[in-house]
């Protein structure tokens, strides 16, 4: 592709509110937001895709990145076609990748990375909790089990969290995940916005 995609990340441990932030910024113009969760649910799970993708997930394990990266390019290009997302107006919001250092190699190619927001929560039984109630009332039965949830926090300091290494401290902004929603997202807001007006402005300039 000619020009990358202007991309602010959502990082964060299971439980920390990606999703929720990334889903309440969607609705604010001028931001798109792209969550793998929401992706690979849209799977069909007796494709080739959707069977990788169950062998690695019902262990609470990482999807392989060849297959990750290959579903977000299918994705995020589908929504540009049908117009949902526009590159050249929108800062795209990414939750949930790159999950590795070998992805966010992989997605250099595509995204020009302007901030990373890093969700921070130390309490992790207080996240184990959160994700508990959150995979119940979803009625996701593998997502509720403690020892696959514990297995996530396993994987995600072991293959994730070096991902923040891998950009410059500069683009990091730490936001306490701890809170209302309302709460975090005030801090989120507070990050972000000034990402925003000066996409805006640019945007104008041409």
């Amino acid at each position: 592709m000619s020009e990358k995609y202007q991309t602010i990340l959502l990082f964060g441990a299971p439980g920390a509110g990606k999703g929720t932030q990334g889903a309440i910024l969607a609705k604010i113009p001028g931001f798109h937001h792209i969550s793998t969760g929401d992706m690979f649910r849209t799977l069909d799970m007796h494709s080739d895709l959707g069977k990788v993708f169950y062998e690695y997930s019902s262990k609470g394990e990482l999807v392989p990145d060849e297959v990750t990266i290959k579903l977000w390019q299918q994705y995020a290009k589908a929504q540009s076609i049908l117009g949902v997302f526009k590159p050249h107006e929108d800062l795209l919001v990414l939750d949930g990748v790159p999950r590795t250092v070998e992805q966010a190699e992989l997605m250099d190619e595509y995204i020009d990375v302007l901030e990373i927001v890093h969700l921070v929560c130390h309490d992790v039984d207080a996240m184990v909790k959160r994700l508990r109630r959150r995979a119940l009332k979803q009625n996701r039965a593998d997502d509720a089990r403690e020892d696959v949830i514990r297995n996530r926090f396993k994987v995600y300091e072991e293959e994730t969290r070096p991902v923040l290494e891998y950009y410059d401290a500069s683009l990091i902004r730490e936001v306490d995940a701890v809170g209302s929603p309302a709460g975090v997202l005030q801090h989120v807001l507070e990050a972000v916005v000034p990402i925003q007006e000066q996409h805006f402005t640019n945007s104008l300039d041409g």
